[in-house]
């Protein structure tokens, strides 16, 4: 698949701060790439670069084949951006807001017309069409810029912290929002701290601290990385402690202790073996005798790998 963002050696300092230091990415074209990372890792900074707002120090960047640095209309064209602190024009009405901004892209009253119809569909606020900016939700309003920045159809949306300080209904529906757009083949380039967002979106991410890229790639990709041994829960049907004993005299077993509190009479076992060997222990388990209710991997969530990668346990 082609590459649609690409970043070659990208720095950008202020002074003797260095904010981005020597960024090198390529994003597919119709990923969701979640770009995650610490405060002051270098994110905005980055989107700030790629949306064509600052210049970088040196080094390079392209979106959809064009240089943020020589192409900059050509690139402003090409993508819809929304910052982490976005300003909305109070005394607008809803309608009209998007409508002023679609003017501004040169697109024409009578598709403008329908065009602000179909994004007030999308970003579901066909019902507050005619409410002023003002009367809004902070999600509302949300949904609102997520629609101005798609109002000239761009290729790429590049979104800095979308979900921020949205309440858990509100996140949700930015989260379908987003699956939405993606099945539409939008490219999104999506920074966040609440990792369980991006896990749900994205099929790819980028971890960034410092300014330098720590790892990046598919999310399982990121799991296999910090995954020594698998983490596998079992529920049984009694014989909880026989079990235990069993399952302790296994070479692929490396540990094996109850579950305490929620879940109380399962068992959790650290595996050492590959998926052949899990498929062998789980008709073992059987074959000896014990009733086997439930029995799936832990694979890990985004949170585990971003602590991980962050604290330097994986080089």
């Amino acid at each position: 698949m082609a590459t649609i963002i690409e970043m070659q050696g990208l720095t950008k300092c202020y002074g003797k701060l260095t904010a981005v230091a020597g960024l090198d990415l390529a994003v597919e074209a119709g990923a969701g790439f979640g770009f995650v990372g610490p405060n002051g890792a270098g994110k905005t900074t980055t989107m700030r670069i790629l949306a064509t707002l600052l210049r970088p120090t040196a080094g390079e960047a392209w979106v959809a084949g064009h240089s943020v640095v020589k192409e900059r209309r050509d690139v402003r064209r090409a993508i819809g951006y929304m910052p982490d602190f976005f300003g909305v024009y109070g005394d607008m009405k809803v309608w009209e807001y998007l409508d002023f901004f679609a003017a501004c892209y040169g697109i024409d009253a009578e598709t403008r017309c329908r065009l602000v119809d179909d994004l007030l569909e999308l970003v579901d606020l066909s019902h507050r069409r005619e409410d002023y900016v003002d009367a809004l939700s902070r999600g509302m309003k949300q949904r609102l810029c997520l629609g101005r920045a798609l109002a000239h159809d761009p290729q790429v949306l590049i979104l800095d912290e979308p979900a921020s300080g949205l309440d858990p209904r509100a996140r949700i529906e930015i989260r379908e929002l987003l699956r939405e757009l993606q099945s539409m083949g939008k490219t999104i380039f999506v920074s966040s701290h609440i990792l369980s967002e991006i896990e749900e979106v994205c099929t790819h991410i980028g971890i960034v601290e410092a300014g330098q890229l720590v790892a990046t790639g598919t999310l399982e990709e990121m799991r296999r990385r910090i995954q020594t041994q698998r983490l596998v829960r079992v529920g049984l049907v009694g014989r909880i402690a026989e079990a235990q004993a069993w399952l302790a005299g296994r070479t692929d077993v490396v540990a094996v202790e109850p579950v305490v509190g929620n879940g109380e009479g399962d068992l959790q076992i650290n595996f050492a073996g590959d998926d052949e060997a899990l498929a062998r222990l789980l008709a073992d388990l059987a074959g000896a005798g014990f009733q086997v209710l439930m029995f799936h991997e832990d694979t890990g969530d985004l949170e585990d790998v971003f602590m991980r990668l962050t604290k330097g346990i994986v080089s």
